[in-house]
């Protein structure tokens, strides 16, 4: 008698005979092919971004795990396209000769972004502070043209890494997010974000200095690559400064392995911190390779130039993460991330770059109204990344009502392989007469620039130009500016019945007459120039600073050829300084100033001096400011647009810009008070025209218009508030950064000025883009 288990055994081979048997005499179910994948109900997100999401193709064989997969898939882009109440679902539509169509049917329903951001733990910066320094935004009445308030959590993570370094920059070094939470909120139809802070005390550092553990380096000797000193609030962009100041330094000493690293000893009695930079000897590993994956735009070199290191090259950690803030800081990418794989040997590693591309071109259409130009368009073209060869290219095109030209730009980044800017502007400009400028003027020409960085903070930009200006002055029925010399029939009086005699009062400047001045620049000047600018830089945001200095000191050489021989430098430095213990408030000084020195014998004309308004001092209309002829004025002219210009200016402002309380800070709306004071003196062109206009014998120079002079507007140029005398103004402003450009509106009370200065309250400029 066979045992229990030899009896299993025979009937379990038995079985698998049989089954084998059945699987080979029927024929296995095929699964139909997909015909066609197609879409219902999607208006927000086109169909072709989503064929290219779903797995499911057609030609291929239908899979309901695929399908369902695709369905998450669809659902999870709807979710960060913010729209989390979309719902997705599939049908397979039977079709003749086992085909199907796969048909997905989306209700996308309405947008659900972000309805509150909530912060916990903070205290010594308001919730508004920080919401403002995030790139995602809370829903309000402008969602329906931003995306900034679609929850997305790699946006978030984004942000929150932003918030850490801003607190570690201001000296809260045991600052971390404890947690962050996105609850959808079904009844707001929007998410609700809660982020939990511990900020900590702020550290100020009581020593710092370095320390090495390598042979023959005195880590002293490096003090001078220190960003930061004992006494400064403990900041940790200077601290990551001193890091890779010093891996750099170290490896020019041949130390290609060795890495600088910060090590703080905090003392929370006293809240300070002693910081050491340690050199030490890293593991010798090198770069067998650097994998660059996912630019199918921008092309590998452009890529490549931002490592400091290279293939076969010591691996460096400062290094390579220098290299990911250069790449995400291009602006060419949606995202950057390296990581690092094996080698082929143990001292041996793989960098991978991975990198997405996204659009860099852009087609603006501009359009604004300032009160000194009147109505302006612009449309313009530009490309940052042109080809995938990281360069920018720009064509615009202004119009205006007033003023109108075009513009090409190019600009090569890395010139002959070299952390060297290179390019060059081509332009053609037209300025017509308007109420403060009696003269038009053409321009053509062209500049060839570099830029050389020295450090972060410092670089040098060397520049040449050449460029033809041309003067004409108006004389029309509307715009007589020169009926002095050319009378025109029934507007110059004393030539047509209907006009008396000219008097003191009634001539041919009291209808407006361009200066002598003007007359002489009347023509084509060609200037050839050669010059410089230092720009200084550290300013904490670009767009919106809080913190940092602002600084450019410029020179040109003008003489090479041309008609032109002059010595022009200028300065500007700026200061932003949040005010302590008052949230989101900064105070702004602003230091400039300039000098212009002709040589050789040549007299400085219209088009070479400073003709300055409000951007020296608020309150003053466009060349209001300075030197005027005073025989125009005297003459009771009704047009005192005759600037002459000076040869130097100087000018101070202090302002304080604010946010409006109560006001979503997304809406860009801020105000600022202000006090500006300066000056523009020193008119050195010609005054003396005796020699090539008709004269009185026996009189060399005649001023304005006399019986004794006759007809005409004399001889003479005479500058009045030519000596340095301080133009002075407070006001207030409003400021917008809208989703269409920003606009500033300024009003401004003159409380000093000089005979002949024209004046302007307000003021109003801004643009758009759409």
């Amino acid at each position: 008698m066979q045992s229990f288990s030899g009896i299993w055994k025979s009937s379990s081979f038995l079985i698998a005979v049989v089954a084998a048997f059945l699987a080979l005499s029927i024929p296995a179910i095929a699964a139909p092919d997909i015909n066609r994948v197609a879409f219902e109900g999607n208006s927000k997100l086109k169909t072709e971004n989503l064929q290219s999401e779903v797995r499911s193709r057609a030609k291929t064989p239908f899979s309901p795990q695929v399908a369902e997969a695709d369905v998450a898939r669809l659902t999870e882009i709807y979710r960060r396209s913010g729209r989390a109440a979309a719902k997705v679902s599939y049908r397979a539509v039977e079709l003749p000769n086992g085909r199907v169509d796969l048909v997905f049917t989306i209700a996308e329903g309405d947008k659900t972004g972000v309805k509150e951001i909530k912060f916990i733990g903070n205290e010594v910066y308001s919730t508004r502070r920080l919401v403002g320094m995030m790139e995602t935004t809370e829903m309000n009445f402008l969602s329906f043209i931003k995306t900034s308030d679609v929850y997305d959590p790699d946006r978030i993570a984004s942000d929150l890494e932003l918030i850490r370094r801003f607190y570690l920059k201001n000296g809260y070094a045991d600052f971390r997010v404890i947690s962050s939470d996105a609850q959808y909120d079904p009844a707001q139809a929007g998410y609700i974000i809660t982020i939990v802070v511990h900020e900590g005390p702020q550290y100020r550092v009581s020593s710092v200095g370095v320390e090495s553990h390598l042979p023959d380096v005195d880590g002293a000797a490096l003090n001078d690559q220190l960003r930061i000193a004992p006494g400064d609030v403990y900041n940790g962009d200077a601290v990551e400064k001193t890091v890779e100041a010093l891996t750099r330094e170290i490896a020019r000493k041949g130390y290609a392995f060795t890495q600088a690293r910060p090590r703080g000893e905090r003392n929370p009695a006293d809240q300070t911190v002693a910081i050491r930079f340690l050199l030490e000897e890293g593991p010798r590993v090198y770069i067998e390779r650097i994998v660059i994956r996912g630019n199918t735009r921008t092309r590998d070199y452009v890529i490549r130039r931002e490592f400091d290191i290279g293939e076969g090259d010591a691996y460096n950690r400062v290094l390579i993460d220098r290299a990911e803030r250069r790449l995400n800081g291009l602006g060419y990418f949606k995202k950057v991330k390296i990581t690092n794989e094996p080698g082929s040997s143990a001292d041996r590693v793989i960098l991978i770059v991975d990198v997405e591309d996204q659009p860099t071109g852009n087609f603006g259409v501009s359009g604004g109204y300032s009160t000194n130009q009147g109505f302006i368009a612009e449309v313009s073209v530009s490309e940052s990344n042109f080809m995938g060869r990281g360069q920018a290219v720009r064509l615009s095109v202004q119009a205006g009502y007033i003023s109108r030209g075009v513009t090409f730009s190019f600009t090569e980044p890395y010139f002959l392989d070299q952390r060297i800017s290179a390019g060059f502007d081509v332009f053609a400009r037209r300025q017509d007469a308007y109420n403060y400028s009696i003269y038009s003027s053409t321009s053509i020409g062209g500049t060839v620039r570099f830029g050389v960085p020295i450090t972060e903070e410092l670089s040098f930009s060397p520049h040449y130009s050449i460029y033809q200006t041309t003067i004409s002055i108006p004389n029309t029925q509307s715009r007589p500016y020169d009926d002095c010399l050319v009378p025109i029939m029934g507007i110059t009086p004393g030539f047509s019945p209907f006009f008396p005699t000219p008097s003191l009062f009634i001539n041919c400047q009291t209808n407006g007459e361009a200066s002598l001045a003007i007359k002489e620049s009347r023509g084509t000047l060609l200037t050839s120039l050669v010059g410089y600018s230092f720009n200084y830089n550290t300013l904490d945001n670009y767009k919106n600073p809080h913190n940092g200095w602002l600084a450019t000191f410029s020179q040109d050489v003008a003489g090479l050829g041309g008609n032109t021989r002059y010595l022009r430098s200028t300065g500007d430095i700026r200061y932003f300084r949040e005010i302590p213990y008052i949230d989101d408030v900064v105070g702004i000084a602003r230091l400039q100033g300039g000098d212009l020195s002709a040589f050789g014998g040549y007299k400085a004309h219209i088009q070479d001096n400073f003709n300055l308004g409000p951007s020296l001092v608020r309150g003053f209309a466009p060349g209001g400011i300075g030197p005027r002829d005073s025989n125009i004025l005297t003459s009771f002219s009704n047009n005192r647009g005759n600037s002459l210009g000076g040869a130097d200016y100087v000018g101070g402002s202090l302002e304080v810009q604010f946010p409006i309380w109560g006001l979503p800070k997304d809406i860009g709306l801020r105000g600022a008070l202000f006090a500006d004071a300066g000056s523009l003196w020193n008119f050195t062109g010609r005054t003396n025209y005796a020699n090539n206009l008709p004269t009185i014998p026996g009189v060399t120079c005649i001023g304005a218009y006399t019986p004794a002079a006759g007809f005409g507007q004399g001889t003479c140029v005479q500058p009045i508030a030519n000596a340095f005398n301080v133009r002075s103004s407070v006001g207030a402003s409003l400021l917008w950064q809208s989703p269409m450009g920003p606009i500033r509106f300024d009003y401004a009370v003159v409380t000093s000025k000089a005979y002949g200065d024209i004046t302007q309250n307000f003021r109003f400029s801004g643009g758009a883009n759409f």
